[in-house]
């Protein structure tokens, strides 16, 4: 009994940390919506900018003007690289975090595997225990049975 309470309190942590692991998956992959969404907006910043500047009749800025605006599209493009950087800085994390999801959940499912080894090999023990108690007692009452008729007596 102390292996199986073992195992079995082996088997409570692994279960804990295969849950821990799967919060911090989950939490990465929100991240990572999160991300995806700044990204989005940011690249769509950047198109429709484009596109009013791209849509004005010609002469309508001054040299200044579209100066400033070229500055702070390469801003704009610079946080998109940013961005990317982040992008795939949290799909590492996610990459990682699926990975040690993994391994847990293998760890988990081996000492699953051998509670379930265990606790068969108790069951055999038991019923070799209870066979052999009852083959005890069928000899002995053979043999009374047998001590009887010796003596005469009728069962």
């Amino acid at each position: 009994m102390p292996q199986l309470k073992s195992i079995r309190l082996a088997i409570e942590l692994a279960t804990l940390q295969r849950d821990e692991c799967a919060k911090l998956l989950a939490r990465f992959r929100r991240n990572l919506d999160f991300a995806n969404e700044q990204m989005a907006q940011l690249e769509g910043y950047a198109a429709e900018t484009d596109g009013r500047w791209m849509g004005a009749p010609p002469g309508m800025f001054s040299a200044e003007l579209i100066r400033h605006h070229y500055q702070f599209m390469d801003r704009l493009q610079q946080a998109i690289t940013l961005q990317n950087g982040a992008l795939a800085g949290v799909q590492g994390q996610i990459d990682q975090a699926t990975k040690d999801l993994l391994q847990a959940e293998f760890r988990l499912a081996g000492l699953n595997q051998i509670l379930d080894a265990r606790l068969k090999e108790q069951a055999q023990v038991q019923k070799r225990r209870d066979q052999s108690h009852t083959d005890e007692f069928a000899s002995m009452a053979y043999a009374r049975s047998g001590a009887r008729n010796v003596q005469g007596e009728t069962p």
